[in-house]
């Protein structure tokens, strides 16, 4: 294989943050090279699980979901989409790549929205427990009003990774929307906290996103036996997982992103952009209206 040498004095990104206090790499356009990657993953056999959530009106957004998953996510490397749905039967009807396999799984639909994404942790840790950790060496949880426009690739695999929200990447710890309250499991204090982390991406080998999804569904049931409900659901909780077991990778704005026209200059690439919507209609019973 045939590639650039590295130089000590010549670091490829000079503009933003690329390397944790604690040593785990913050993965940007230019901080890595794809071919090195992609043949130490071969090497290892790896097969890679996506977990979404495709429930009640949400099925509109597989589709196209899918086929952008088909185009840039993971490219050559076998995949498993695991599709968490209340209605298998309206899995869209797409041809995969050799190598590669739609799964859909039948979960229980629950009347509030914010239910169904607090019992995210809660499906997605019984499943790894009784098939995933048999079928996959990592699995990448995503959320499924997304799009792929870009590359995303191996280079987002590690033990286990977050990513940084792209509301709050400029923001001080004080402006992030943890939980405030000491009373709930997934309080965070004032002066704690590195970064804030979007729930719509997250992952890892196997073993540690179980162990990820079990403490933070145990956190969940615990607030819920309190008659409370962390502020962003299961988004909560995981930040708080992560100041106290924190990521061994950390996937920068460029894996979530959320519009395709505010181009700041730091952002060379745009991999997973979300969907434009009516949140309000989709997670009631009003009619949707979604470009796609």
């Amino acid at each position: 294989m045939v590639y650039s040498k590295p130089h000590i004095f010549k670091p490829p990104r000079t503009d933003v943050l690329t390397v944790t206090p604690w040593l785990a790499p913050i993965i940007w356009e230019g901080t890595f090279n794809l071919d090195i990657l992609n043949e130490q993953f071969r090497q290892r056999n790896a097969t890679i699980g996506l977990t979404v959530f495709a429930i009640k009106k949400y099925v509109v957004f597989l589709q196209r979901f899918l086929e952008t998953a088909e185009t840039y996510f993971m490219v050559g490397h076998r995949v498993k989409y695991y599709i968490f749905m209340d209605r298998p039967e309206a899995v869209p009807n797409i041809t995969v790549k050799a190598g590669r396999e739609i799964v859909p799984l039948r979960v229980q639909n629950y009347p509030r929205w914010q239910e169904i994404s607090m019992r995210r942790m809660e499906m997605i840790s019984h499943y790894i427990q009784q098939r995933f950790i048999h079928e996959v060496d990592f699995l990448v949880c995503v959320d499924v009003d997304m799009w792929f426009s870009d590359h995303v690739g191996v280079e987002i695999l590690s033990e286990v990774f977050g990513t940084i929200h792209p509301a709050f990447y400029p923001s001080e710890r004080k402006a992030f929307t943890y939980e405030r309250r000491p009373e709930s499991e997934a309080f965070i204090p004032q002066d704690e906290g590195d970064f804030y982390y979007a729930g719509g991406f997250f992952g890892g080998t196997a073993a540690e996103v179980y162990k990820l999804s079990k403490k933070c569904h145990e956190a969940i049931m615990a607030d819920k036996n309190k008659s409370m409900e962390a502020i962003w659901q299961e988004e909560s909780h995981l930040n708080k997982y992560f100041v106290y077991h924190k990521p061994t990778k950390i996937l920068s704005p460029e894996y979530l992103w959320f519009g395709e026209r505010y181009n700041p200059r730091f952002l060379k690439k745009k991999r997973f952009i979300e969907i434009p919507k009516n949140r309000s209609a989709i997670r009631n019973k009003r009619h949707l209206h979604v470009k796609l």
